[in-house]
C-alpha cells in the first residue's frame, strides 16, 4: 500500500520507472562521479556557447532548448534502444541470452512507461479520450454533464502529473540510458557512444548552430559526442580492470 501511494509522487515514480534496480549490478561511485561532471561542464560549455553567441535570446528560450534537447535525446534513444539491445542479445551465447531477455523486462517496461504517457498526452489533445473538446456545457447541463466535467478535470490531472513524470523520467533515461545496467553493465556506455553520435549527426545538418563561428559550431557539435565517447571508453576500461567486466564477456564469447 505504501509503495501504491509513493508512485503518486510522479517524481518517485520516475525514480523507480528510470533508475536501474538489478541488485547484483556494479554500482562504481567514481563512474557516477564522472558521470556528473561530464554532464556540468558540457551544460556550462552550452550554456556559454548560446549565449555568447546570441543563439538564443533571452533565459526562458534557453530552458525551453535544454528542455526540447532531453526530450530529443530521450525520444532517439527510445528509437535507438530496441536496434542496439537486439543486436546485443542475438550476438550473445545462447545461455546469455536467455539472461539479457529476462533482464530486458525492465528496460523495456520504462520505455514504455514514457511512451505510454506521452501516447496519452496525444490522445488527450486531440480529443480523444473526452469525445470532443475540454469544457463545453450545454445551456441547462445535467448530472451526466457534470459527471463528464468531473471526468474531463480527472483527465487534466492525469495530465499535470504526466508531465512531471515524462520530463523527468527522460533526464533519468538519458542519464542512465533507460536503465540498460539491468541487462549488463557495459551497455549504458556503448549505447551512450552510439546516442551521442546519432545526436552530432542530427546537429550537423540542422541550423542550429548557423550564427556562430565555423570553429566554436564544430565545438558545440562535436565536443560533447568526444567527451562522451571518452567517459564511456574510460568506463569501459574501468569495468574491465577494476570489476572483470567485459563486451565479450557480457556476449558469453
Amino acid at each position: 500500500m505504501r509503495r501504491a501511494f509513493r508512485l503518486l509522487n510522479p517524481i518517485a515514480a520516475g525514480r523507480r520507472v528510470c533508475k536501474p534496480s538489478r541488485p547484483d549490478r556494479v554500482d562504481d561511485p567514481a563512474v557516477q562521479k564522472i558521470q556528473v561532471l561530464r554532464m556540468v561542464v558540457g551544460l556550462v560549455a552550452m550554456v556559454w556557447i548560446l549565449v555568447s553567441y546570441q543563439i538564443t535570446s533571452d533565459a526562458e528560450s534557453l530552458a525551453y532548448q535544454r528542455a526540447d534537447q532531453i526530450v530529443t535525446s530521450a525520444a532517439l534513444l527510445a528509437a535507438t534502444f530496441p536496434f542496439v539491445i537486439g543486436a546485443f542479445i542475438i550476438a550473445s551465447r545462447p545461455y546469455s541470452r536467455r539472461l539479457h531477455l529476462r533482464r530486458a523486462l525492465k528496460p523495456l517496461g520504462s520505455l514504455l512507461a514514457l511512451g505510454g504517457t506521452i501516447l496519452y498526452f496525444v490522445l488527450l489533445t486531440r480529443g480523444t479520450l473526452t469525445g470532443g473538446p475540454f469544457g463545453q456545457m450545454p445551456e441547462k447541463p445535467s448530472t451526466a454533464d457534470y459527471m463528464h466535467l468531473m471526468y474531463e478535470l480527472f483527465l487534466v490531472l492525469v495530465m499535470l502529473w504526466g508531465m512531471v513524470f515524462v520530463f523527468y523520467g527522460a533526464a533519468l533515461a538519458v542519464v542512465h540510458v533507460f536503465r540498460t545496467a539491468d541487462i549488463h553493465e557495459v551497455l549504458p556506455p556503448v549505447i551512450a557512444i552510439v546516442l551521442v553520435w546519432e545526436l552530432a549527426i542530427s546537429d550537423l545538418f540542422s541550423n542550429a548552430y548557423d550564427s556562430v563561428p565555423l570553429l566554436v559550431r564544430g565545438a558545440a557539435i562535436f565536443g560533447g559526442p568526444l567527451s562522451v565517447t571518452a567517459v564511456s571508453f574510460w568506463e569501459l576500461r574501468r569495468l574491465k580492470t577494476r570489476h572483470g567486466l567485459t563486451l565479450r564477456q557480457a556476449l558469453g564469447r
